[in-house]
């Protein structure tokens, strides 16, 4: 929701923040010219607070949101749900009066994970909740029965290497941070057949769990042999860990059913409001509309596709131009890192100019913390004098630095990047 303050103003200001304030070099000078600017718009600030919050557009983007994921449900890369959520958008962006509504065709991927099944065969009888990542290969149409070999490390894997072979490799690595775990879900395959494993089990990226695997997006590399891999639990993960150290023999059966298509045609979902005076140039908003197929993708990452959207329908509603063009993008292909985010970037990067800033949404729509931030000191003086204009909804944190899958492309070649934050609500 704090979303539509931060474009709007950004869109009058009177150069994108990857630049220098002014051309002569004179900093201070115009740093003070741009506070006055940006003080200017308070009232607009309250205006869209007010619609927002306390008007016809309260709870908007939530009921927008369900009736979406109700009506359509999980969107994985390359199905024909993912195709029914692309024309739903399309044609709810036109009726909603946005400008330019259209679709930029992108290839994207298609796995199905198909039957999946894991047992614990001994020491005792126990069935093992698993998903399979994505990209993962099939086991064999007999599946795989294998002795267990626990490990908590690429490093305890590596010294253990020769107990690795012909084994079922199991991932108990320690959840420290999102970014560092996830690195035994992308990469867990590779290591384990590098060590002669059968097949990889890793214990799911996430601090918390009730019996409940999940699923990503996993890598596989050509000079390594591709095995079956899949997400456990976090309860099953520490219960073979502790039947290891004790010394106790683990033998798991696993059957996976993955199948892998050619590449599939998908689009990213474009709108706009044309910018009145510099219409060439962009300020971008953004989330991803493709899901995994075993929720809703109602918070990854609907609600950041729907918040995305919002922004631009608050401006719409109040009746406001701004001299910029504001775009927004419903990226496809996500979650098989970013598919659709890196060819449109692909498509447009000759005109990175135009590009005031990116911002993306897909950490969760909780209650908002702040915006993450990637630029120049320069620039984050400007966002940091722009948050004050969220003081009354308490939304004025900065963090540094902006990181998003489907944006990473333009903050590597300089263009200033925004990510919003959330707090998790446990």
């Amino acid at each position: 929701m704090k979303y539509p303050f931060i474009i709007f103003l950004m869109n009058f200001l009177p150069q994108y923040p990857g630049k220098s304030l002014s051309r002569d070099g004179s900093y201070p000078k115009a740093f003070e010219d741009v506070k006055k600017e940006i003080a200017g718009y308070s009232n607009i600030a309250k205006d869209i607070i007010d619609l927002a919050v306390y008007g016809k557009a309260q709870n908007r983007s939530y009921e927008r949101l369900a009736l979406f994921a109700d009506t359509i449900g999980p969107r994985l890369s390359g199905s024909k749900n993912l195709d029914a959520a692309i024309k739903y958008m399309f044609r709810a962006l036109q009726e909603d009066g946005l400008e330019n509504v259209h679709l930029e065709p992108v290839k994207v991927p298609h796995w199905e994970r198909g039957e999946e099944f894991a047992m614990m065969l001994e020491p005792r009888n126990h069935s093992i909740a698993i998903l399979g990542l994505g990209n993962s290969i099939a086991t064999p149409p007999e599946g795989i029965t294998a002795e267990v070999l626990v490990v908590a490390s690429f490093d305890e894997l590596r010294r253990r290497a020769r107990e690795a072979k012909g084994r079922i490799v199991v991932y108990n690595e320690p959840f420290l941070t999102y970014g560092q775990s996830v690195q035994y879900r992308s990469r867990g395959a590779v290591e384990a057949a590098r060590a002669g494993a059968l097949a990889s089990l890793v214990r799911s990226v996430a601090s918390l769990s009730i019996s409940s695997p999940h699923t990503g997006w996993q890598n596989y590399q050509p000079d390594v042999p591709q095995i079956p891999t899949a997400c456990i639990s976090v309860e099953d993960a520490e219960m073979m860990s502790r039947m290891s150290l004790r010394g106790t023999k683990i033998v798991v059966y696993l059957k996976l059913g993955a199948k892998t298509y050619p590449d599939a045609p998908s689009f990213n979902t474009v709108a706009e409001i044309v910018g009145s005076k510099f219409p060439e140039q962009i300020v971008l908003v953004s989330g991803h509309l493709d899901s995994w197929d075993v929720g809703q993708g109602a918070m990854d990452d609907g609600g950041g596709a729907f918040i995305s959207w919002e922004a631009l329908s608050l401006v719409k509603d109040l009746g406001l131009r701004p001299k910029r063009t504001l775009r927004l993008v419903l990226w496809t292909g996500e979650e098989q890192g970013g598919v659709g985010a890196e060819q449109y970037y692909q498509l447009h990067k000759e005109n990175i100019s135009n590009f005031d800033i990116v911002m993306e949404s897909d950490e969760g729509t909780f209650k908002p913390m702040g915006l993450a931030f990637t630029g120049t000191d320069e620039a984050r003086d400007i966002v940091r004098e722009i948050m004050t204009l969220l003081l009354p909804i308490n939304i004025t944190d900065i963090y540094d630095p902006a990181d998003g899958t489907d944006i990473d492309y333009w903050m590597r070649a300089g263009v200033p990047e925004f990510f919003s934050l959330f707090y998790m609500l446990r």
